[in-house]
């Protein structure tokens, strides 16, 4: 959100610098995360000034340029070569000197230089209205009146206006701060506060009574769904000129990033970013019986909104109609054929407080953010509607022209009262962590607009204004309270508390913080996914737990794998050039069995893509994603104690191959390359490698495993490797288990390094295995290892019926 300091001035007098401004901000809960320095004409007109043609005559060499003389009130004339059809003499003219920098509507900017243009010279440049940005046209030279003062900078003549323009990062809760008046508002707390005093009052200004109507039209106003629509208000303007806004509403508007549109449209914006209240003026003339209905849609019924789309509405929708037809997305976007053209001349201008559940949900079932519905959306000020249509309709009497037609309506038949929220000053004292002065937290309340009903020995009664959406219990007060007191005034504890971590294996947040730092140190970065997602990732749609009320349609169901939510990452960064990359998340997984029977469960995923090492010597990265993944399972397990986990081939849609983790009787976790099918589904075309760990059988496991140390051996280990020719069907985890069964007692480790599949071998395929044997208590002799060999060669051939290639 950005804010004007030169609006802001005119609602509060504050003589504070823009530095103080920004510190008060932040300080008080308006984080300022910039600021610049924004002209009303780009580059302030800096170096341009009026000069008077003295002399002018055509250039020797070029038909189309003449030879001026200009005298610009310093010194001796300047001799500027010109291209204008319009320059004359005895003109008073725009000059850019050298040195001076333009910034032309079209094109980048540009320095004035001396220079000779067809060898004659040129100090400077006579400026038409698109070549310094005061205008469009490019005709000719800017022509002043003959009175204009000689030497006088064009920053006067044009009214060149600076500021300084922060942008604050508004948390959700704030919207009693989504204006320049609600910052105000705040501003003034915190200076009178600190201050201990009450001279600062924020102001609206020019907010004059409106005249009466003389002949009143009729104009009906009927809410049919009063809890979406609690206050509706509204007034009818005749007789109005829509043409270009002032300068000076032009001026406000485009520093804070608005684009003029024409006197009404820009009057609306211009309320809404002053006061917060976002306001709506439709062309009367095509408001059928001059009645205005708010209602919800019929299901099914369609609109055209103003950017040209016709939007199919649900029965949620509220909609201003007339008696016939929808006329606007209410709180969220006008319809095409009721807005205000260069045509209007009555316009029925509406200010209206809505339900922020109902237009939140039009707005995200629309996919529609607009400056409207982000205010509705967080809440407005309900008792704003009548000040800011009457704000509003000054302003277009002012601007436009016209009269007043109609009374001012006002539908409100429940006022919304204010929230009632009981004080105690030892909770405020014991969240704070020090003892507030009494008079201190009083005064703060009043100054931020909070009524106090009552005072007790202990606490107070408040009644808090509905503009304070965010502050409706004890701890919202004490909040508050501590924002505009300010957290930095707040002295550290003198004694520090901490307690140790057990370091349970049996702890899930010990687990979580474990792994998570063994993950970071190899490389990987943890990311965070939604858990709400597409249906269409799933082939299988019996067991989706779906959103009664989704956001939207791509995110309908809860997510039952972290795959999905992983893969998207991926292709987010993969498409900003971030090839090599190795992630993981911690997340839950949720899944359905018949009507009512739910089930979640925690889980670890683990991805890898691209070229996972860092370049080698020769410049080639190696992109063995499957090997990294099982080397970090693998560390994970061991971490877990996890030290007998078998593997077993996996056969899973979502995994083109991979491998089951079996820890027992149960498989503990999956990893494999990610199918194409599925990888496609994001538009990943490098291969993917995953894996995830069901969380909760780990951390089971884990509290059930004892770790045991042992002292490292002294002897070294030997390394034997067999190349398996095998029966397709026969699974890894048979040949591991089978070597294991067979050697008890030398064999420290087998591992698959290789698997090799040909036509030529048929129905064949061949395994390369290592076995690592070694004895604690000598050095392994070949004698010792052969036989060991031949038994595990037999009992291969024998059992799986295997073959040496």
């Amino acid at each position: 959100m950005k804010i004007s300091l030169n609006w802001l001035k005119s609602l509060l007098e504050s003589d504070r610098s823009a530095d103080e401004l920004a510190s008060l901000f932040t300080s008080a809960g308006l984080e300022v995360e910039g600021r610049e320095t924004v002209e009303s004409v780009p580059g302030g007109l800096r170096g341009l000034v009026v000069g008077e043609v003295v002399e002018c005559s055509k250039h020797p060499d070029a038909d189309r340029l003449s030879i001026t003389r200009v005298d610009v009130g310093n010194g001796a004339p300047l001799s500027i070569v010109c291209g204008a059809p319009n320059v004359a003499r005895g003109q008073k003219v725009i000059v850019a000197k050298p040195g001076a920098k333009l910034f032309p509507l079209k094109g980048e900017p540009f320095e004035i230089k001396k220079s000779k243009i067809r060898g004659q010279l040129s100090e400077g440049m006579i400026c038409a209205e698109d070549e310094i940005g005061v205008g469009e046209s490019h005709e000719g030279i800017i022509v002043l009146p003959k009175e204009t003062v000689v030497g006088k900078e064009a920053a006067e003549i044009y009214n060149v206006e600076s500021d300084e323009v922060f942008e604050i990062g508004l948390t959700p809760n704030r919207s009693d701060a989504a204006s320049h008046f609600g910052v105000a508002r705040d501003l003034a707390a915190v200076l009178n506060s600190h201050g201990h005093t009450s001279k600062y009052v924020p102001r609206i200004p020019d907010l004059a009574d409106l005249p009466e109507p003389l002949a009143p039209r009729s104009i009906k106003v009927e809410v049919l769904d009063k809890s979406a629509c609690p206050r509706y208000c509204g007034i009818a303007i005749s007789d109005i000129s829509v043409k270009e806004s002032p300068e000076w509403i032009q001026n406000r508007l485009r520093s804070i990033g608005v684009r003029p549109v024409n006197n009404v449209v820009d009057i609306t914006n211009f309320v809404l970013h002053e006061l917060g209240q976002p306001l709506h003026a439709f062309d009367l003339a095509k408001i059928k019986g001059e009645k205005i209905v708010v209602r919800r849609a019929s299901p099914g019924e369609t609109f055209v909104t103003l950017d040209g789309i016709e939007r199919r509405l649900s029965g949620t929708d509220l909609m201003i109609c007339d008696e016939q037809s929808p006329m606007c997305l209410a709180g969220v976007f006008g319809g095409a054929e009721s807005g205000v053209t260069a045509q209007t001349h009555t316009v029925f201008l509406e200010s209206a407080y809505f339900d922020p559940a109902a237009v939140r949900r039009t707005a995200r079932s629309h996919s529609l953010r607009t400056d409207a519905s982000f205010r509705f959306e967080r809440g407005a000020d309900p008792e704003m509607t009548i000040t800011a249509l009457k704000r509003a309709a000054g302003l277009i009497l002012e601007t436009a022209g016209g009269r007043i037609v109609s009374e001012v309506i006002d539908e409100y038949p429940e006022k919304l009262a204010p929230y009632k929220v009981a004080f105690s000053y030892k909770n405020c004292n014991e969240l704070a962590g020090k003892d507030l002065d009494r008079a201190m937290m009083k005064a703060i309340i009043t100054n931020l607009g909070i009524e106090i009903d009552s005072e007790g020995t202990d606490g107070l009664l408040l009644y808090v204004p509905r503009h304070k959406h965010d502050v409706t219990r004890e701890a919202d007060v004490i909040e508050e309270i501590l924002r505009i007191y300010g957290y930095d005034n707040i002295e550290p504890a003198r004694h520090l508390n901490f307690g140790l971590p057990s370091g349970s294996q049996s702890d899930d947040n010990d687990q979580v913080e474990k792994v998570g730092q063994l993950l970071s140190a190899n490389g990987f970065r943890e990311i965070m996914t939604l858990s709400l997602t597409n249906e269409s990732y799933y082939n299988d749609k019996k067991d989706l737990v779906r959103v009664l009320n989704p956001l939207s349609s791509e995110l309908g169901v809860m997510r039952k794998s972290l795959i999905p939510g992983g893969l998207a990452s991926l292709a987010y960064n993969i498409n900003r050039q971030a090839d090599d990359l190795k992630l993981f998340e911690f997340g839950r997984s949720y899944t359905q069995n018949g009507s009512a029977d739910y089930a979640e469960k925690k889980q670890l995923s683990i991805f890898v893509t691209g070229g996972v090492f860092n370049l080698n010597p020769h410049g080639i990265k190696s992109d063995d994603g499957f090997a990294l993944l099982k080397s970090a399972l693998g560390s994970i397990f061991i971490s877990g104690g996890l030290g007998a986990v078998r593997t077993r081939e996996l056969n899973d849609e979502a995994f083109q191959y991979g491998l089951e983790y079996i820890n027992g009787r149960s498989a503990v976790a999956v990893a494999g390359l990610v199918s194409q099918e599925l990888a496609g589904i994001f538009s990943l075309s490098q291969p993917v490698y995953c894996a995830v760990i069901e969380w909760e059988d780990y951390v089971r496991a884990a509290s059930e495993r004892k770790v045991i140390f042992s002292e490292l051996s002294k002897f070294p280990f030997v390394t034997r490797d067999l190349a398996l020719l095998i029966d397709k069907k026969v699974a890894y985890s048979q040949v591991e288990e089978l070597a294991y069964q067979t050697e008890k007692k030398l064999l420290a480790n087998v591992g698959l390094f290789d698997v090799y599949q040909d036509k030529k071998l048929g129905e064949k395929k061949s395994y390369a295995v290592r076995f690592t044997l070694t004895d604690r208590n000598a050095t392994l002799t070949d004698a010792q290892i052969d036989p060991v060999m031949e038994r595990l060669i037999r009992a291969f051939r024998e059992k799986l019926g295997a073959e040496l290639r």
